[in-house]
């Protein structure tokens, strides 16, 4: 360890629970996700949604909702920071986005999706990125309302990654590339 280095305090982080969540300035970033089945990993998403201050997260379907111990388990309280609403239709949700100025990319391989990096995203216009279901990802139908889909470049043998690793990579590259603080 370099010498002199060491944890910060929550107070020097600024992240007492008192305060947590309070005055935060929230991205334009919405994510949508569609029939996610894991608690665990709905749980996860809302944390990594709260670290990376995402305006609010639709869950679609079948998508476990709060309150539920094992969704706290992972979210450890984001899901009382970031604002959430269920909603029966992915692809209804997607639309919806779009009418709201959002550009809509799916986080799924498919022929035409477009690596991280290899940007589908704008400056101009607020993001909302559609997670889908472990086994089956996002559904053909939610993909054909998209504005387009992204994908992580992978050089291993599985070619996936679970869903709440897959929203940390994308939620990171679009925080860090374009800051949507808008």
């Amino acid at each position: 360890m370099p010498g002199g280095d060491r944890k910060l305090t929550m107070e020097e982080l600024g992240l007492t629970h008192a305060n947590h969540g309070a005055g935060t300035a929230k991205r334009r970033i919405r994510v949508i996700l569609e029939d996610v089945r894991s608690r665990h990993n709905v749980g996860s998403v809302f944390r990594t949604a709260d670290a990376f201050g995402v305006e609010g997260v639709v869950l679609c379907g079948h998508t476990p909702q709060p309150p539920h111990r094992e969704i706290e388990k992972t979210a450890l309280g984001a899901t009382l920071f970031v604002p959430w609403v269920h909603a029966e239709d992915a692809a209804a949700e997607v639309h919806k986005a779009r009418s709201e100025g959002f550009q809509v990319l799916a986080v799924e391989q498919t022929l035409r999706a477009r690596a991280l990096g290899n940007d589908m995203g704008s400056e101009d216009h607020p993001i909302a990125l559609v997670f889908g279901n472990e086994l089956n990802g996002v559904s053909q139908d939610v993909i054909e309302a998209c504005d387009g889909c992204v994908v992580i470049p992978q050089h291993g043998t599985k070619h996936s990654l679970n869903i709440s690793v897959c929203a940390g990579v994308v939620l990171w590259y679009y925080t860090k590339e374009y800051g949507y603080e808008r």
